[in-house]
């Protein structure tokens, strides 16, 4: 199949998008669950594995006082949300949090959407001409 570099960039991130929307959707059904804790997806995890295939994750430098990407001797930040206990039950969920971040994730899935449908159709204006 014909693909280009942005384009699995943008699959990986489309797959990123669906599997946050997952877990924000089982977060929400949960939310009157007893001792329920609020999962998230890490995204740390994501770079992670995109940087592993450093072929396909390389900053591209114009200017050799750009900083080269990933740093040599970088650590990643771990940021971890703390669990908190919002019911009496022991369920961390905060249901307006949830809708928060889902309206979020839905705002970046369609970005996401309108740029790799850009970059199809400007590979089908390349393949058919621009008449």
């Amino acid at each position: 199949m014909f693909t280009t570099q942005s384009i699995s960039v943008l699959e990986e991130a489309l797959h990123f998008a669906a599997n946050q929307q997952k877990v924000i959707s089982s977060n929400i059904a949960n939310v009157d669950t007893p001792d329920y804790k609020e999962k998230s997806v890490s995204f740390q995890n994501v770079l992670q594995t995109a940087q592993s295939n450093s072929n396909e994750f390389q900053a591209k430098q114009t200017n050799e006082r750009h900083l080269a990407f990933p740093l040599p001797h970088s650590h990643s930040l771990g940021l971890q949300e703390r669990v908190q206990q919002y019911n009496h039950n022991g369920n961390s969920v905060d249901i307006d949090k949830q809708m928060s971040k889902m309206a979020e994730n839905q705002l970046y899935h369609q970005a996401l959407v309108d740029r790799i449908s850009s970059n199809f159709q400007s590979l089908e204006t390349a393949i058919k001409g621009s008449r």
